[in-house]
């Protein structure tokens, strides 16, 4: 068990600030949404909450703007200059800051200060959220391939796909740069798809599509993994909550360990050479 100890600075160790600067870790954890000053305070006593990767104590002084901060080994985003946007992106507007054709950009549908970047991309003719941020770290977290996190769409085909084809949709797809991994694919409608994903290559569902014949004439995304918001307008954008921005660090940490078990069962499962 954490020493509850209050935390002295050791002015020689990378990061280390002088007595009295910073912030109360409790303080910061709670501003992050985590729980209340006093259950971060358990939280801590706990062993639970790591700094820099390095187990807490109670007490402990943080520079917020350069710590890394985690809570169960999640990572908690603490710094008062990181924002995270929630955009549903219309058609016709591209998810990249420059273009050399001149369409309009999502960069334009939210504040100009401070600069934030698209996690992942939608193509022009696509539409659905996308969330746009200055934190690299929740950046990797979603689009890292090792990663995983979930995205739905609801895809508008021509035609409607036969058993087989959806079945070459499930379990991956002959791509220019090789096979897709496999995806959950369900039937709302004629010629009305669910998709979920777990990478994101370029245009990828597009592309899949033409390959059994039958074209995307409509994509939207409408989940990231477990954020949804079926009340956001197109072009219309809100700040993420705190609890969401937790939910998916939280969201990628899984998909992360469910991948890492099933590479070590593949690897134990292997015929031996």
């Amino acid at each position: 068990m954490a020493s509850t100890r209050e935390a002295a600075s050791d002015p020689t160790e990378p990061g280390a600030i002088a007595p009295g600067d910073g912030e109360r870790l409790q303080k910061i954890l709670a501003r992050a949404g985590i729980a209340s000053r006093r259950r971060c305070d358990e939280l801590i006593s706990q062993g639970r909450v790591s700094v820099d990767g390095k187990v807490a104590v109670l007490g402990q002084r943080v520079a917020s703007q350069f710590a890394v901060v985690e809570v169960d080994g999640v990572i908690v985003p603490v710094s008062k200059d990181l924002v995270h946007y929630l955009l549903n992106k219309p058609t016709g507007v591209i998810s990249t800051s420059r273009d050399p054709h001149n369409r309009p950009s999502i960069t334009a549908l939210v504040p100009t200060e401070p600069r934030v970047f698209s996690v992942g991309r939608l193509d022009a003719d696509s539409e659905g959220l996308i969330i746009m941020t200055n934190d690299g770290a929740l950046a990797q977290a979603i689009s890292h391939p090792s990663r995983g996190v979930e995205k739905e769409y609801l895809v508008s085909v021509s035609g409607t796909p036969s058993p087989a084809s959806l079945k070459l949709l499930r379990s991956g797809v002959e791509l220019e740069e090789g096979m897709t991994r496999p995806a959950k694919v369900g039937v709302l409608a004629p010629g009305l798809l669910r998709i979920v994903l777990h990478e994101g290559r370029n245009r990828q569902i597009r592309r899949a599509c033409d390959v059994i014949g039958h074209p995307v004439t409509r994509l939207v995304r409408t989940r990231i993994g477990p954020i949804v918001d079926r009340n956001l307008e197109p072009g219309q954008w809100r700040y993420l909550t705190s609890k969401e921005v937790r939910s998916l660090f939280v969201a990628s940490k899984v998909a992360w360990e469910s991948a890492s078990s099933h590479a070590g069962r593949d690897r134990t499962s292997a015929p031996p050479r």
